[in-house]
């Protein structure tokens, strides 16, 4: 059996293997919409921004070896949509189905949560992507919708999945 990753939060040192997991899940998937894989140079600008708003981007470790990354960033930039976050997050090819996710996406939420947000966001390409919408629904996220055939990748049409979970008091009481 291998052995429990460990969550911690990410470090420059990790982008490689970041950028690598996700360089797969471009090329190979639909669960993102990006066609060509950034760079790890784009890749450690864009952990940068996210941490720079004092947000998480965690990674999941085991044996030394990054096996998945998952970060929150904002769901849209207008003020009043400041305490609700968008979740990303993968899992290199040969640790799905091990519990990586969830450990990743569990963190995640609690750490959005400790920070004052009230709502967490998932939106999944492709409503084929099964996985990932089990694993958002096995973390407390509710379905919230369907947009059809909002990507063209790999020579077909993709849906896009809305879920949400709610953090803390959600809208049951005003903010701080």
């Amino acid at each position: 059996m291998p052995p429990e990753p460990t969550i911690r939060d990410s470090r420059d040192d990790d982008v490689a293997a970041i950028q690598a997991i996700y360089a797969h899940h471009v090329l190979h998937g639909t669960g993102t919409f990006e066609l060509e894989p950034p760079t790890t140079t784009e890749i450690g600008q864009r952990r940068a921004a996210v941490l720079r708003e004092g947000l998480p981007w965690l990674v999941a470790e085991a044996d030394g070896r990054v096996l998945g990354y998952a970060y929150a960033n904002w769901f849209r930039t207008r003020p009043a949509y400041r305490f609700t976050v968008e979740d990303s997050i993968y899992v290199a090819q040969d640790a799905r189905g091990r519990g990586v996710g969830r450990s990743l996406l569990t963190e995640l939420a609690d750490r959005c949560e400790h920070a004052g947000l009230r709502q967490l966001l998932a939106v999944i390409g492709d409503s084929r992507n099964t996985g990932s919408i089990a694993l958002h629904a096995a973390c407390g996220f509710r379905f919230a919708g369907t947009m059809r055939a909002t990507g063209w990748k790999h020579d077909r049409w993709l849906d896009t999945v809305l879920m949400q979970r709610e953090l803390g008091a959600a809208d049951r009481t005003p903010p701080a």
